[in-house]
């Protein structure tokens, strides 16, 4: 049986562009705020964290610039380009679909 925290495959980039899509931020503070959203019922690790967000990044959908975090630490803070408002609106809306599809599927008869 698959643990809670495994992300149906895919799904890791939609969840990324719609926490960025709320506010610019670093890869920690991406990981913490899907946590923070799914009630803890998802974790992203870093070993899938930033290659999903380097893939972003060569996509388009992504851009990162340095800046101090909170702490006063050098950080890398990621955005949304226009690129990636867009795939954010057809993956969310593929998503949906695919989410109601399987709720069908899984009702009881």
């Amino acid at each position: 049986m698959s643990k809670p925290t495994d992300l149906v495959q895919g799904t890791l980039d939609l969840l990324i562009l719609r926490v960025i899509g709320l506010e610019a931020m670093h890869g920690w503070a991406i990981a913490q705020r899907i946590r923070q959203m799914s009630k803890d019922e998802l974790r992203v690790g870093q070993s899938a964290l930033y290659p999903a967000l380097h893939k972003l990044e060569q996509q388009g959908w992504i851009e990162a610039e340095w800046a101090s975090s909170e702490n006063n630490r050098r950080a890398k803070y990621y955005k949304l380009t226009a690129a990636g408002r867009k795939a954010l609106k057809a993956e969310s809306a593929q998503w949906e679909r695919l989410s109601t599809a399987i709720s069908l599927v899984m009702k009881p008869a």
